[in-house]
């Protein structure tokens, strides 16, 4: 999924559940995003689909001196039901059908989900890990408690077209934005990354060309 090539270097195999999340995170907001967890304050009042995973967090084969981390998390339940509501509930990007899988884009990583897995990637260490796994736990769970009133989706939400991206800005490879040329820019602002006032080259025409573009499209 996220992975690449075979695990290498650290791994670290940790198996997670209802009672351990409660005990560790229960004054933890998940993943920066200001919302408490239900089933860590106190319990969990619905029905839980998802009671835990084992985790193993290590480096990518493809390039072992990388600093981040990926972490793949081996779910205690099939969550396949509820994988069209959670993609409708966090927009997914991509949805698909066989095998089921939804992948979003969130704060510069990918995430996804399957029916017996999670991989996430650009992880900082092993907190990060767990605050992303606790927060998607409780999404999941959340989404198929209230499946009712969800309309499942199954579809990835549109994003801009890189190349179209790409042709609204300078492309004089100023380096002024940080980055070292107008295609990588162009590739973090597809991801919800970068910003159209981050690109200090832009005219004010150009400006408002590209924002038109974009103000199309949901970003995370």
């Amino acid at each position: 999924m996220v992975a690449c090539g075979s695990d290498q270097g650290r791994s670290v195999f940790v198996t997670a559940g209802v009672a351990r999340l409660r005990q560790g995170l229960r004054k933890r907001e998940n993943a920066g995003l200001g919302r408490k967890l239900p089933f860590l304050d106190g319990h969990w009042e619905g029905n839980l689909l998802l009671t835990g995973y084992t985790k193993q967090i290590f480096r990518p084969e493809c390039n072992p001196q990388f600093q981040s981390l990926h972490c793949i998390a081996r779910l205690n339940e099939d969550v396949s039901g509820a994988l069209p509501y959670i993609n409708a509930v966090l927009g997914g990007a991509q949805f698909l059908e066989d095998p089921p899988e939804v992948m979003f884009h969130h704060q510069g990583r990918i995430i996804k989900i399957g029916p017996r897995e999670i991989a996430l990637n650009a992880l900082k260490d092993e907190q990060q890990a767990d605050e992303l796994l606790t927060w998607l736990m409780n999404e999941i769970n959340q989404a198929w408690d209230k499946r009712a009133s969800i309309e499942p989706s199954r579809q990835g939400q549109k994003r801009p077209v890189l190349i179209e991206v790409l042709k609204l800005l300078p492309k004089t490879n100023c380096r002024k934005c940080g980055l070292a040329t107008c295609m990588v820019f162009a590739a973090q602002m597809v991801a919800g990354g970068r910003s159209v006032e981050q690109c200090p080259e832009l005219s004010a025409q150009q400006q408002d060309a590209l924002t038109a573009y974009v103000d199309g499209f949901k970003f995370d």
